[in-house]
C-alpha cells in the first residue's frame, strides 16, 4: 500500500511537471511553426499521459485479491506499460509525418529565441522528472516507473535537438527544422523500442539472472537444506513472488520438514528485494528430482485400493 502511495504521488507531480513544460512548448509552436519543437512537444504529451495508465495499474494493484483474482491486481502494471508503448509509437508517427509534410512543402520558422528556450525548458522539466521517477521507482520497485523516468530523460535530450533547430532556422537553413524533427522521431523510436522490450519481459515473466542467484544461494544457506533443485520467480506489478523446491534429509518428521521450509522463506523475504511472498516445497533425500511425486501418488493409490480391497472382503460379524 505504501509503494502504491509513492508510485502515484510521483506519477501526480511528473504529470504536473510535465503538462506545464508541455503547455508552455505548444505555445511557441503555434507562434513560430517550428516542426522540431511540434515533435518534441508531441513527445513530452506522450510522457505526461504515461502517467494515466501507470496510476491507474497502481490504483488496481492495491485491491485485495478475489477468488476470481487469487494474486490480485498487480499485473495491471503490465496492462499500461503495453498502453504506454502504444502512447510512444503514436507520437513517433506523429512527429516523423510532420517532419516529412514540412520538408516536401518547407515554411519559414519565427521567433526563433522562443523556439530555442522552449527546447531548453523542455530539457530542464524533463531531467527534473526523471530523476523524481527513477529515485521513488527504485525505492519501491517498480520497474515501469523506472522505465517511465529513463523515458523521460531521454525526452529531454531530444528537446536539446531543438536549440540546434533553432540555430540552423537562424543562419537560414530552412531545411534544418524538419530534418532535426525527423531526428527527433527516430529518437522515440529507439525509446519505443527500449520500452517494448521491458514490457515484454514482465509479460514473459522474465527476471534478473542474479536475483535467482541470490535466492539460490540464500537457500543453500539454511540449516536443514540439503539441495535446491528448483527456483521461480516472477514480477506481479511492482513485487516479487517465489516458488522454491528444497531437498531436505528423509528422517525428518514432517513438523521438522516444515520448520526448515517456514525458514527459508523467512530468509528468502528477506534476501531478495521487493520478494513479499514464496511457496517452499521439500522433498526427502532419497527421491531426488526425476518424477518421483507422480510414482509416490501411484504406488500410495495402489495401496489405499489394496486396502479396500481387505475391508471388502471381510466376512461380516454374526448376528
Amino acid at each position: 500500500m505504501e509503494s502504491s502511495r509513492e508510485g502515484l504521488r510521483a506519477l501526480w507531480i511528473s504529470l504536473v511537471g510535465l503538462g506545464i513544460t508541455a503547455v508552455a512548448q505548444a505555445v511557441i509552436v503555434v507562434l513560430s511553426g517550428s516542426v522540431a519543437l511540434l515533435g518534441d512537444t508531441l513527445h513530452n504529451v506522450a510522457d505526461a499521459l504515461t502517467a494515466v495508465p501507470l496510476a491507474i495499474a497502481f490504483l488496481l494493484g492495491r485491491r485485495a485479491a478475489t477468488r476470481a483474482y487469487t494474486y490480485g491486481y498487480g499485473r495491471a502494471e503490465d496492462i499500461a506499460g503495453i498502453i504506454i508503448v502504444a502512447v510512444i509509437a503514436a507520437s513517433a508517427v506523429a512527429a516523423a509525418w510532420t517532419a516529412v509534410a514540412r520538408l516536401l512543402h518547407p515554411a519559414e520558422v519565427t521567433h526563433l529565441p522562443w523556439v530555442a528556450a522552449a527546447g531548453f525548458v523542455g530539457f530542464v522539466g524533463n531531467e527534473l522528472v526523471a530523476r523524481y521517477r527513477i529515485r521513488v521507482g527504485r525505492r519501491i520497485g517498480s520497474a515501469a516507473l523506472v522505465a517511465d523516468g529513463l523515458h523521460a530523460r531521454t525526452d529531454g535530450y531530444t528537446s536539446l535537438a531543438v536549440l540546434a533547430a533553432a540555430g540552423g532556422a537562424a543562419l537560414g537553413w530552412r531545411w534544418a527544422d524538419p530534418v532535426v524533427g525527423l531526428a527527433i522521431a527516430v529518437a522515440i523510436a529507439f525509446v519505443l523500442k527500449d520500452a517494448a522490450r521491458e514490457v515484454y519481459r514482465r509479460l514473459m515473466d522474465a527476471v534478473d539472472p542474479e536475483l535467482v542467484d541470490q535466492a539460490e544461494t540464500t537457500l543453500r544457506a539454511v540449516d536443514g537444506v540439503r539441495d535446491v533443485t528448483a527456483v521461480r520467480l516472477r514480477w506481479i506489478g511492482h513485487r516479487l513472488h517465489a516458488e522454491a523446491e528444497l531437498v531436505v534429509d528423509t528422517h525428518l518428521s514432517l513438523v521438522a520438514a516444515h520448520e526448515i521450509a517456514a525458514d527459508a522463506e523467512h530468509q528468502l523475504t528477506h534476501a531478495v528485494p521487493r520478494l513479499i511472498s514464496a511457496t517452499v516445497h521439500t522433498d526427502p533425500h532419497c527421491h531426488p528430482g526425476g518424477h518421483h511425486h507422480a510414482d509416490l501418488s501411484h504406488r500410495r493409490r495402489q495401496c489405499l485400493d489394496e486396502d479396500l480391497k481387505v475391508v471388502g472382503s471381510t466376512p461380516p460379524l454374526a448376528t
